[in-house]
């Protein structure tokens, strides 16, 4: 008898759901042969065992309803009663017993409790062990209804079962006599391998037995005595069994080779089955970048079955020939694809007047024209007449669901081959669902070294294509099947951007061997290919899905600044279309993609060539197997408002074209949907006259996106996207409200970065200062003050205060005063909130608007900011405090950027409580996470530049500032994150520069130099031994570097530091020497240009030991200076030529007593500097010099 599996009604890894309540019939039923069960006594008579016999029978048949049930506890309570009346020397009663354990538990969805748990389990045990063969399958059955979801409480039954001498050892070896035996031991190792959450899991001995044992099954042939379903049931099985152990988080692949070993079996097992393809593959993969060698036996020559085989390119065409005349409409045919069992992947949808199939190993298609609106078939050789017939219905009739019953196999529709190519498609379906839970288990860096074992390469000339995940997407029968792949598939591109980087193609390589960036972007084309190839071939919408999906995460993660161009062109001709499939998921999924091409790398000149398209280029290709494919004139245009009109006269005119794209996200926002593409919309509101809101979110994610990466063409459409803003604003839905925020963020970002000094965007192509005070002002005027006070929807005030921080301050500045202050009060009052989200967001916007021209001179704003900065940096979420620290740092930087204006009534009207207030706030933060104390020291720094004179001669702030700056010392050498050290060095820069601090005289002094000097000479990164030189060379007194032996110590450690200036194991610090040099060299020449008398001999010793050198290294510095753009070194070379001359004159100027060398001997040095430099320059000097 053919055994049933539990896992059938429950996949695996999934609880079983709650029971139903059942009707009160039915409930009678259940109690009424309950009680006529409990009141059976033990008796060993022929009537008792008929009569156990009889209301086991009438159990098993009751009629419980679709997956309804009764109290968990009553079936546990009756299922302990049937097995107390079942001695273990009754088989035949032991076997019915056993049926009905695993019917109960099956049918009403029930897990048992522990204390009914363990009875069961002790007597299901015993039966295996006392009762003949022929019953273990049944027991086996039960045992594994019992153990499901029940692992965790089967603890001390482990030995029993998964020891040494275990049962479920015993039954699954290879050598067991049954194959149906062996198949259902497996299925209890496999559900007790199910982990739950919450609950202890199998201990590390019982894993490693357990995948040791499933793996061995899954190397192993199939033997004689096994029928081929019992075989595809025994894979299924062992790989659910592998899937529950990675899924259970704790399976780690330790031992050499279980990975390999695993990955090996699983591709092996992805082509169980696949007509036409039999493959041999090495017991062990192992990690290569280079393509691995299948081994593919001979494909035994078959009985022409109509979908057991696919015809190649020209046999299939004459099959078609032959065929063609003999097609008719015929229903589905239950069972002739046993696959479409478990959902609608039998679902297939054409082009009004195009059919199509599959495509062959080759890539090639098979194309098949037939009249507008009559029906038609697939006639490719993978969709052949005879495995699925489809009849076409019209437009409106929905699609049928092909039968899953067992049952509906019949011998007259071939039902055992198709049930056969069931299984075997399962069994393909679970080494990839296993895969996918292998990809999550394991590291990517490791998952990358098997990466040419299942994504295809282009192949060489002659040779065939090597087997891959892309064989199976455009290869098998199933729309399931397919389907996993193309998850499977994704799950690898995910995150691969790091991988796929090393790809580059952009010249010809002729070389003897072929480079690996060669062969990562021969892979990537050859995806895009195959992909490609699959979306056109594809008529299940379901797995259509998949494609587009997976495409978008090859193209968000492909390195197309290093790849040929035409990639992302054939990508975009081909998703276009799509846009206006009958299918809603299909069509947000085409957005999603468009969405990835144009945030990849954004700007790609190619990609800008793809916007400016006319809005009907490639809308109607006729090469594409579109299905519902609309006319170009779809494509509608938001009616121009006046606003546009009036701002789009000084807006930049850089393309002619409009952007079809932006035109259709914008009618697909706002626009009523058309009834063309309305049949299958899955989730739209009934009645609404919009698209979907999947849809609707997408089209404004894809619009931030070309906000963001183009916005050039974006800007056109500035005050058109403002009214699409606002009416979706207006809207109830908060997650249309949410993404048209994130829009105007994104708008405001991109008219920021081109007022920005450093942008490329030319003057006249900016959008107008009057144009962007018009869009902000509808901002204000509309439903964004509405969504800053929406306390129902946290997450839309927090990203609405992102985007009022998204103001540009040329544009703030020329906004009415009643907006201005509108802003600042939102934000002001916000600051308040309770929700952390809401109060992050706040703080970091408060830190923006500090750093407005128009604000940061407002001392009544600039003190109420900071107030509400310290509240916020109280607060218990650190998100929080992080925006907090980062807005107090904005804040000290206003103040000292109003430290130089001529006007000093800031300084003398800003409050002195207020600054202390701030200073132990910043000390405060200084302990907190790294996120905070980066920048916290910022903060510290600043502030105590900002002191007066008045304030550091108050008794209350020598304490605090002693404190302070003890902080930035412990903080610079400290084994810190980098970022903070480098802030702390930054901050001992700017308490330098305040010539009101006793540096030079306070004891603090020599520890301030001391750390800055143990930084630059050992540091690992250079970054922070390239502040800490900058700090070192800030004073710009000799008395400020304390006394002679501290002047010797900081001259030594530079000196050490030029020597140490490229020592580093770390290659990604190579790239920072030469500006570590520069700053180092700049320092040296400023200590020269403040030595005393006293200081010259320490520089003579260091001159005589290491004066060549220091001299090449100056040298170097003056023909070249810092490379890139290095704030605080100084570029041009007079400029570096004349530090040097100003050494030279101070030292030349230095009185020392008579006969003393060492003043002749450094001014020998810097002429020498001077006089080679000019002689390599082709200059002339004048010495200063006797």
């Amino acid at each position: 008898m053919a055994a049933v599996q539990v896992a059938s009604s429950l996949p695996c890894g999934q609880p079983r759901e709650a029971p139903r309540e059942l009707s009160p019939e039915r409930d009678e039923g259940f109690r009424r042969l309950s009680a006529r069960l409990r009141a059976l006594q033990p008796d060993d008579s022929t009537v008792s065992r008929m009569e156990i016999h009889l209301l086991f029978d009438q159990l098993i048949s009751e009629n419980y309803g679709e997956g309804g049930g009764v109290a968990p506890e009553d079936v546990g309570a009756l299922l302990v009663r049937a097995c107390q009346l079942v001695p273990l020397n009754q088989n035949h009663l032991v076997s019915k017993v056993s049926q009905l354990i695993h019917h109960l538990l099956n049918r009403l969805q029930i897990v048992v409790d522990e204390q009914n748990l363990d009875f069961l389990l002790t007597y299901t045990i015993a039966a295996i062990q006392q009762c003949s063969s022929w019953t273990h399958m049944e027991i086996l059955q039960a045992l594994a209804a019992l153990v499901y979801c029940n692992g965790s409480k089967c603890q001390k039954y482990l030995p029993d079962l998964l020891g040494k001498s275990g049962l479920l050892m015993k039954l699954s070896d290879s050598t067991h006599s049954d194959p149906e035996v062996r198949r259902a031991a497996v299925h209890c190792m496999a559900n007790l391998c199910l982990s739950v959450p919450g609950q202890p899991y199998l201990e590390e001995p019982y894993q490693n037995i357990c995948f040791q044992a499933f793996l061995t099954i899954l190397q192993s042939p199939k033997s004689s005595d096994m029928d081929d379903i019992t075989f595809c049931m025994l894979l299924q099985n062992a790989l659910k069994g592998v899937q529950s152990l990675l899924n259970g988080g704790r399976m780690r692949m330790t031992q050499a080779g279980h990975l390999g070993a695993l990955l090996a079996v699983l591709k092996k097992a992805m082509f169980h089955g696949l007509p036409g393809l039999n493959i041999e593959m090495p017991s062990v993969l192992y990690p290569t970048p280079l393509p691995q060698y299948d081994g593919r036996s001979p494909v035994k020559p078959q009985q022409p079955e109509p979908s057991a085989a696919r015809p190649s390119g020209s046999s299939l065409q004459k099959e078609n020939k032959k065929k063609r005349h003999k097609v008719k409409p015929k229903k589905t045919q239950a069972g002739e694809e046993g696959e479409e069992e478990e959902d609608s992947s039998g679902e297939a949808e054409a082009a009004p007047g195009l059919s199509m199939g599959r495509v062959n190993a080759c890539g090639e298609k098979a194309w098949c024209s037939s009249p507008q609106g009559s029906r038609r078939l697939p006639v490719d050789g993978d969709r052949a007449a005879g495995r699925e017939q489809i009849s076409w219905p019209s437009a409106s009739s929905s699609w049928k669901r092909v039968s899953s019953s067992e049952s509906d196999y019949s011998d007259s529709e071939g039902g055992m081959q198709g049930k056969m190519r069931s299984y075997q498609a399962k069994v393909r379906q679970g080494a990839l669902a296993c895969f996918l839970s292998t990809i999550k288990s394991i590291e990517k860096k490791v998952l990358y070294g098997y990466w040419s074992a299942f994504v295809p390469d282009t192949p060489e000339l002659g040779s065939p294509q090597s087997v891959s995940l892309m064989t199976l997407t455009l290869k098998d029968p199933s729309p399931k099947t397919r389907a996993c792949a193309l998850q499977v598939l994704s799950a690898i591109l995910e995150g691969s951007k790091q991988f796929l980087s090393v790809a580059e193609d952009t010249t010809d390589h002729k070389m003897a061997f072929t480079p690996f960036s060669v062969t990562i972007a021969s892979s990537i084309r050859e995806l895009h290919r195959c992909l490609l190839l699959a979306l056109v071939a594809e008529s299940s919408s379901q797995t259509l899905t998949q494609i587009i999906k997976c495409l978008a995460n090859l193209v968000s993660n492909a390195p197309y600044n290093r790849l040929k161009l035409s990639l992302l062109t054939k990508v975009w001709n081909h998703i276009k279309p799509y846009i206006r499939h009958k299918d809603v998921n299909v069509r947000v999924s085409s957005l999603t993609l468009l969405g990835a091409i144009v945030s990849t790398h954004a700007p790609l000149p190619e990609v800008q060539l793809l916007l400016r398209q006319p809005c009907s280029s490639g809308l109607s290709s006729s090469n594409s197997a579109t299905p519902y494919l609309s006319t170009p004139d779809c494509w509608k245009k938001v009616p121009t408002g006046p606003s546009l009109e009036e701002a789009s006269v000084s807006s930049p005119q850089a393309f002619s074209e409009p952007c079809w794209l932006i035109r259709l996200c914008i009618s697909t926002v706002v626009l009523p949907k058309e009834d063309s593409c309305s049949g299958s919309d899955a989730g739209s509101a009934l009645g609404s006259t919009y698209e979907p809101s999947p849809m609707r979110l997408e089209a404004l994610q894809v619009l931030a996106h070309l906000a963001r990466g183009y916005f050039s063409m974006a800007q056109l459409y500035l005050m058109e996207l403002g009214e699409v803003i606002c009416r979706c604003m207006s809207e109830a839905n908060p997650s249309i409200q949410l993404h048209s925020v994130k829009l105007l963020e994104e708008l405001g970002t991109g008219l920021i970065q081109q007022y920005k000094p450093d942008s490329n965007t030319a003057p006249e192509q900016r959008v107008p200062i009057y144009v962007v005070v018009m869009f902000w002002t509808a901002m204000l005027n509309g439903p964004l003050p509405r969504a800053l006070q929406s306390l129902e929807h946290p997450t839309l005030q927090a990203s609405a205060c992102d985007a009022l921080s998204a103001i540009l301050p040329e544009a703030f500045s020329s906004l009415p005063n009643d907006k201005q202050i509108l802003c600042i009060t939102m934000l002001l009052g916000l600051n308040d909130s309770k929700n952390h989200l809401v109060k992050a967001a706040t703080s970091r916007a408060l830190g923006v608007y500090v750093l407005f021209p128009c604000l940061r001179q407002d001392v009544i704003f600039v003190a109420d900011t900071a107030n509400a900065i310290l509240m916020s940096l109280q607060d218990k979420s650190l998100n929080v405090r992080a925006k907090a620290a980062w807005s107090l740092g904005n804040l000290t930087d206003t103040l000292i950027i109003n430290m130089d204006t001529s006007d000093p009534s800031f300084q003398d009207e800003f409050s002195g409580l207020l600054l202390l207030k701030m200073l132990q706030s910043a000390i405060q933060a200084s302990m907190d996470k790294d996120k905070v104390k980066s920048n916290a020291v910022r903060a510290l720094g600043n502030l105590l530049h900002f002191l007066q004179p008045c304030h550091i001669e108050r008794p209350r702030f020598a304490e605090i500032i002693e404190e302070s700056i003890q902080t930035l010392i412990s903080t610079v050498v400290n084994e810190a994150a980098m970022k903070v050290r480098w802030n702390a060095c930054y901050a001992m820069g700017n308490v330098f520069k305040n010539p009101a601090l006793p540096l030079g005289s306070a004891p603090w002094t020599s520890q301030a130099y001391k750390a800055l000097t143990s930084v630059v000479m050992s540091c690992k990164n250079f970054k922070v031994r390239i502040r800490s030189a900058a700090a070192l060379s800030i004073p710009g007194k000799r008395a400020q570097y304390g006394s002679l032996e501290q002047f010797a110590q900081i001259w030594n450690a530079l000196v050490t530091a030029l020597q140490k200036s490229e020592d580093t194991t770390d290659f990604l610090e190579f790239k920072y020497c030469a500006s570590l040099r520069t700053h180092i060299c700049q320092a040296l020449l400023h200590l020269l240009s403040l030595a005393s008398a006293s200081d010259l001999p320490c520089i003579l010793e260091t001159l005589e030991l290491n004066g060549d050198m220091i001299q090449s290294y100056i040298l170097q510095f003056l023909k070249s200076g810092a490379e890139g753009d290095d704030p605080g070194a100084v570029h041009t070379p007079q400029e570096r030529d004349q530090m040097v001359r100003v050494a030279l004159k101070h030292i030349c100027n230095v009185q020392t007593l008579a006969g003393d060398t060492a003043k002749r001997v450094i001014v020998g040095f810097l002429e020498d500097i001077l006089a080679v430099h000019c002689d390599r320059s082709g200059g002339q000097v004048a010495f200063l010099g006797s």
